[in-house]
């Protein structure tokens, strides 16, 4: 059985370990690229992007792939669309490995966005705002470059910042609650944006918006395909194992 492992979270990682060592099971990870150092994954991995629907049809059969397994970020939710459809057209098996979503908790000050436009009408005016939603997102924030705006991202940059006030901030995760608190402090944080990935381990900067008492402004996720969805790593090893 080869199983292709769409990766990209911490759950991949977890689970490209683990598959590695079922018997009779041949791993390979894909990842899309968005970080040019990218963490080892310990089994044969291709970066990239497969070339579309057409392109990604072909290297299912050209690779001999028995089934897939779609470990990326909630917010890649049109590849994971275009996975089930094309998995479903091939008669391969899928499922997706869907953390559960953030909730509030008591002390939380959460206004949900559906998108990131949306931050315009929440964010006020002069407002100091960490930006933790990926780079790639960054012009979807036009709107509210009149703020003072930060970004993180794990690769020095090749480009300058894109907004007038702010600038980026370097780091690779996983960040302690501490940590976060320093840097909100630092930087003069009194807004923070999140997209809403769900899971432990980048919870540490809501964590600490809470104890500082910063409002957060949160993106809802986007709609998910209608497959199998597993909750956990440990949900997933299962339904791997019945595979053979």
């Amino acid at each position: 059985m080869r199983l292709l492992l769409l990766a990209g979270t911490t759950e991949a990682r977890q689970l490209a370990a683990a598959v590695s060592g079922q018997g009779g099971m041949q791993v390979v990870a894909s990842l899309a690229g968005a970080t040019r150092t990218p963490v080892s994954l310990g089994v044969p991995t291709r970066i990239g992007g497969f070339g579309g629907r057409e392109g990604f049809t072909a290297y299912l059969k050209r690779e001999r792939i028995g089934a897939v397994l779609d470990a990326t970020h909630p917010f890649a939710a049109a590849m994971s669309h275009r996975t089930l459809d094309v998995c479903t057209e091939e008669g391969i098996p899928y499922a997706q490995v869907l953390r559960p979503a953030w909730r509030p908790a008591e002390g939380d000050t959460w206004t949900f966005l559906n998108n990131e436009a949306d931050a315009a009408r929440h964010v006020p005016p002069h407002a100091t705002v960490f930006l933790a939603t990926g780079r790639q997102s960054l012009p979807l924030f036009a709107p509210i470059s009149d703020r003072t705006l930060f970004a993180r991202r794990i690769d020095p940059p090749g480009e300058p910042f894109p907004f007038p006030h702010g600038g980026w901030v370097l780091g690779r995760p996983p960040f302690s609650v501490g940590a976060e608190e320093a840097l909100f402090h630092r930087l003069g944080i009194d807004w923070l944006v999140v997209k809403n990935a769900g899971g432990s381990s980048s919870r540490a900067k809501l964590d600490a918006a809470r104890n500082l008492g910063i409002p957060v402004a949160m993106i809802r996720r986007p709609l998910q395909p209608q497959g199998i969805r597993l909750e956990t790593v440990a949900a997933a090893l299962t339904w791997v194992r019945r595979l053979g």
